[in-house]
């Protein structure tokens, strides 16, 4: 099974054995559009070349299928979807909810559709897992003829990466997914959390676009609404200003000038203010959001972290968490302090909610569903 997630300028690919998830092969073209790989058809044919160097070719009679990322599926793909014409059509029109990741998604969709036309391709949808969220939790409070008609709502992302870890931390506990309740929180440059009951989202922090909920790397995550007149009408910045500023100017960068959560802990200890207020923001958004998802919930069972900053910073771990033992969370600092690779539990042993640090594997969820459905 090859795994293709196609980049803006880059295109990231694994090939997987699916009789044990083994991976094969992997690696990362960058730069599309500069030098010597001029776009996606390059870039393809790059990634083609590097499988026939390991004897693992694009052409080759063991490949079963392609899985590709797709950013945003919108209300009409809420599942892994078998690529045709009309599939293609239907991501196309989907791009003004997502401009700067569907066509990249679509590039290598129509470059491997036509270097292997006779193979099965799949879409998997980040926004898919999300689908389930419930009505009163993805809408918005506004004019409901507006949000209709310009698909204005709640659809999250991530959403691989969440049903990985979800049903992952299910197994590190010994229990099963259906009976498991977890607070899945995705931190790397990108961030988000959600609620998952019993192996279903019923909430998660990112919303219309990837802007909204935790603050990241360079996003912003919640702010008033208002925020964007206030700048327009009184700092005379324009639409697309004040979008660069909240996307790319904001989160971690924005307070501090730093986007990289190490550099931020070295700019710490050293007893810089800034990094310190860049931290304090962005844990104290975190512990809202595991408030919030408890009570969303009921009954949480596990707080999972993932991602870059959530499998490999102890003192976010630490912090995010740190008082909590009133809603049953009690991390352990010696448990959370070592280093590890794999799934672990960082909580104490009597904590009645599970703290745990579990590596995400998006390719490898996004092959999962693509196996399935082609053997379906």
């Amino acid at each position: 099974m090859l795994v293709l997630n196609s980049g803006s300028s880059s295109v990231k690919y694994r090939l997987l054995d699916m009789a044990d998830g083994s991976r094969l092969a992997s690696g990362l073209v960058e730069r599309i559009g500069e030098g010597p790989v001029a776009d996606h058809a390059a870039a393809l044919r790059q990634v083609a070349e590097e499988l026939d160097a390991r004897h693992l070719g694009l052409d080759s009679p063991r490949l079963a299928a392609v899985g590709h990322r797709v950013v945003h599926g919108g209300r009409r793909f809420t599942e892994p979807t078998l690529i045709t014409d009309e599939v293609v059509t239907g991501i196309e029109e989907l791009v003004p909810l997502a401009p700067l990741h569907n066509p990249a998604n679509l590039a290598g969709i129509r470059v491997a559709r036509a270097l292997r036309p006779d193979l099965p391709q799949v879409a998997v949808f980040d926004t898919a897992f999300h689908s389930t969220i419930p009505e009163h939790a993805a809408r918005y409070a506004i004019d409901t003829r507006v949000a209709e008609a310009h698909g204005v709502r709640r659809y999250g992302f991530h959403g691989t990466s969440h049903a990985y870890v979800s049903r992952s931390t299910a197994e590190l506990l010994g229990r099963e997914v259906a009976e498991t309740n977890t607070i899945v929180l995705h931190l790397g440059n990108g961030a988000s959390a959600s609620a998952v009951r019993g192996g279903v989202c019923v909430d998660t922090s990112m919303g219309l676009t990837p802007l909204e909920g935790l603050v990241m790397g360079t996003r912003s995550g919640d702010v008033d609404p208002a925020v964007v007149f206030h700048l327009a009408r009184v700092g005379g910045m324009s639409n697309d200003e004040i979008d660069t500023l909240l996307n790319k100017r904001s989160g971690l960068l924005g307070l501090c000038g730093d986007n990289d959560m190490r550099e931020i802990g070295r700019r710490m200890a050293d007893g810089d203010g800034a990094a310190r207020l860049a931290f304090d923001v962005y844990v104290h958004r975190l512990r809202k959001y595991v408030g919030a998802y408890t009570a969303v919930l009921g009954r949480v069972d596990a707080v999972a972290f993932t991602a870059g900053v959530g499998e490999n910073s102890t003192a976010v771990r630490q912090a995010a968490l740190d008082g909590l033992r009133g809603l049953g969370i009690e991390i352990d600092p010696v448990r959370n302090a070592v280093r590890g690779t794999g799934a672990r539990i960082v909580s104490t042993a009597d904590s009645p909610v599970v703290v745990a640090v579990v590596p995400t594997d998006e390719e490898l969820e996004i092959a999962r569903q693509t196996h399935t459905l082609i053997r379906s």
